[in-house]
């Protein structure tokens, strides 16, 4: 029974601590959109994407009327396009045009970003993923809302470091491509090992193969909930503070699980997963560095920081199991630098270094996210920090991913506006020696000896 003083809790957190949905994310397969003729398959992916999506947008606001809590974005995850375009596309330019319509239709359905032109190729490329592949600098280019997204290696199949070596020159190319706008389209490219198929955050979102025709997803946040909660506890030993964390992501989540269920009741669409992953924004109180400064860091990177965000994030799941018994997708805590204040201000300071940033991924929700590096950052050298996220993922059975943004024309000591909730990032500095030998070499790093468990 919900009593008084929960409903005025939680309007507490969503007035005064920035509790939010972060994203409701509908995913749509396309796999019965697959047809040898280019134009017959857009006109099917535009055609099911407007027709199954077309309510999403009013459906997120009409319970964000009834409920008063915030929605903050509405999305749309589709099939990996590399599996559905491959039948019809002999060219790079033909998955541009798949971008286009994709772009076309997120326009149509009023939804912020749409998910999914991406390609699998974490143990082999085929010629379709190689082509999309190399189309995603100019598809970034010419569109506004998709996202792309490429897993390149998993604890199962080991790392193909073919399309590791290809991703860097592909992310370069990518900042060259829209160095007009600070290099913006870096910025909806994720490469990942071990990516899950059913994450609703962008700009990884895809809808895996082994889902539903459609199947709605949703993304919970809150670390200003979580930051105010720990502020009670000043002082505390661990097991308090563990418990408070534990609490509070329980509350959170039942927060999602209501939108959830009623969007999915509106909709006519399954439920899929709950996502609570605590992801900051720029504003101020919003930020999951600074719930790692409220647990007695100085700053966030200092040492004991790996610590503090392990605790964080595996309360933060143990909280959130307790509160639906469907999360999924990554949950837990994202560092993304641009779009967290604290992070910002730590770099800045020089308390927080890209390496700092790599230990912390070993035990955070993803990786190396949303970080601006020099322009003149070399492909390999992108490559390389591609190939050690993908094996702190690969070897500890969890996803890591990587989104570095090379700012064309930007060295160490600037600043990139990317605006809205990608925030602003001081350009970091990247270790000078180089990789390119190892990156060459070409082939797979084989899979770790305890993936094999049959």
């Amino acid at each position: 029974m919900i009593n008084i003083f929960e409903v005025n809790e939680t309007n507490n957190m969503i007035d005064q601590e920035r509790l939010d949905v972060r994203t409701i994310t509908l995913g749509i397969s396309l796999l019965d959109c697959c047809d040898a003729d280019l134009n017959t398959l857009n006109q099917k992916i535009y055609n099911k994407i407007t027709r199954i999506a077309k309510d999403l947008v009013k459906t997120g606001e009409d319970i964000e009327l009834s409920y008063g809590i915030p929605i903050v974005n509405k999305r749309i995850s589709v099939t990996p396009i590399a599996l559905v375009g491959g039948p019809a596309c002999q060219t790079p330019g033909d998955f541009v045009s798949i971008a286009k319509t994709l772009d076309a239709a997120a326009r149509a359905t009023g939804v912020n970003f749409l998910g999914g032109f991406s390609a699998l190729v974490s143990k082999g490329m085929t010629e379709a993923d190689e082509n999309l592949i190399r189309s995603i600098p100019m598809a970034l280019r010419d569109t506004e809302r998709v996202c792309a997204s490429v897993n390149v290696g998993s604890t199962k199949t080991g790392i193909n470091m073919d399309a590791v070596k290809l991703m860097g020159e592909i992310i370069k190319k990518t900042a060259e491509e829209t160095q007009e706008n600070d290099s913006l389209g870096c910025a909806k490219l994720v490469v990942f090992c071990n990516a899950p198929d059913d994450n609703p955050f962008m700009a990884g979102a895809f809808h895996g193969v082994t889902e539903a025709d459609a199947v709605l997803n949703v993304g919970v946040s809150g670390p200003g909930v979580v930051k105010h909660a720990l502020e009670s506890v000043r002082g505390e030993n661990f097991e308090v503070l563990c418990e408070t964390v534990k609490k509070t992501a329980f509350k959170v989540t039942r927060v999602g699980q209501l939108v959830a269920k009623e969007a999915s009741e509106r909709m006519g669409i399954p439920f899929g997963i709950l996502d609570l992953s605590l992801a900051p924004t720029p504003a101020i109180g919003d930020s999951v560095a600074e719930i790692l400064e409220e647990m007695g860091l100085e700053s966030v990177g200092a040492p004991g920081t790996t610590a503090a965000l392990a605790l964080l994030n595996d309360q933060v799941k143990k909280g959130g199991v307790m509160a639906s018994s469907y999360v999924g997708g990554l949950s837990g805590a994202f560092i993304p630098v641009s779009e967290d204040q604290g992070m910002i201000d730590a770099v800045a300071k020089g308390a927080l270094t890209l390496e700092k940033l790599e230990a912390m991924t070993c035990v955070c929700s993803v990786g190396l996210d949303m970080i601006a590096i020099p322009g003149s950052t070399s492909p390999a050298t992108i490559s390389g920090i591609i190939a050690d996220e993908a094996a702190i993922g690969m070897i500890n059975q969890k996803t890591t991913a990587v989104r570095l943004i090379p700012v064309i024309g930007k060295d160490v000591g600037d600043t990139v506006e990317f605006g809205g909730l990608l925030g602003y990032a001081p350009v970091q500095p990247v270790n000078p020696y180089g990789c390119e030998a190892f990156i060459s070499r070409g082939g797979r790093i084989p899979a770790p000896i305890h993936s094999f468990k049959n």
